[in-house]
């Protein structure tokens, strides 16, 4: 959508580039968060009502970041996500997922073929359904400054953020 991007960074966004996140982390003063969304687009084609498929076990940017500028990470969860829209069926290895694939591979653009409800009937359109989405929050876990970490520190702290996930996601999944 054009200019739809520019209408988005104007509210304050950022994009998740790691000079971008570098520059929002070591603003003077402290207190800024950066919220990331680790799936990304590679998750979005795994996205179906009723499962839960995280695509987080290679993303460890994120966590290198942290330790670099000293900044604590904090799992968060949202269950019900997946229920606002269903897509079309695309499992590994089908012809659709293979041209999904593909063009993710080239452009790094995924793209789920979705469907919801419409504005004035309910049974097609690209509305979301109406459906709760509940979003828990875990504890800090607190990350000490490590201007070059090493790839066993980064693999440690990576370990233990999927730990307080999975931790997180068992105590709140009812």
């Amino acid at each position: 959508f054009p200019l739809f991007r520019e209408y988005l960074m104007s509210n304050g966004p950022v994009s998740v580039s790691k000079e971008s996140v570098s520059h929002v982390l070591s603003k003077d003063g402290g207190g800024n968060v950066s919220i990331i969304v680790l799936g990304g687009a590679k998750e979005a084609l795994e996205a179906h009502p009723g499962t839960f498929t995280l695509c987080i076990r290679q993303r460890k940017g994120f966590v290198k970041m942290a330790l670099t500028h000293g900044a604590n990470l904090v799992p968060v969860f949202s269950f019900g996500e997946n229920d606002l829209y269903k897509q079309i069926n695309n499992p590994k290895g089908s012809w659709l997922r293979t041209i999904q694939d593909a063009i993710y591979d080239s452009t790094g653009v995924a793209l789920p073929l979705i469907y919801a409800r419409g504005i004035f009937q309910h049974y097609f359109g690209i509305m979301p359904y109406r459906k709760l989405i509940y979003t828990v929050v875990g504890r800090p876990i607190p990350v000490q400054q490590t201007l070059n970490p090493t790839s066993e520190q980064i693999e440690e702290l990576h370990q233990t953020y999927l730990e307080e996930l999975k931790k997180l996601f068992n105590e709140h999944k009812g």
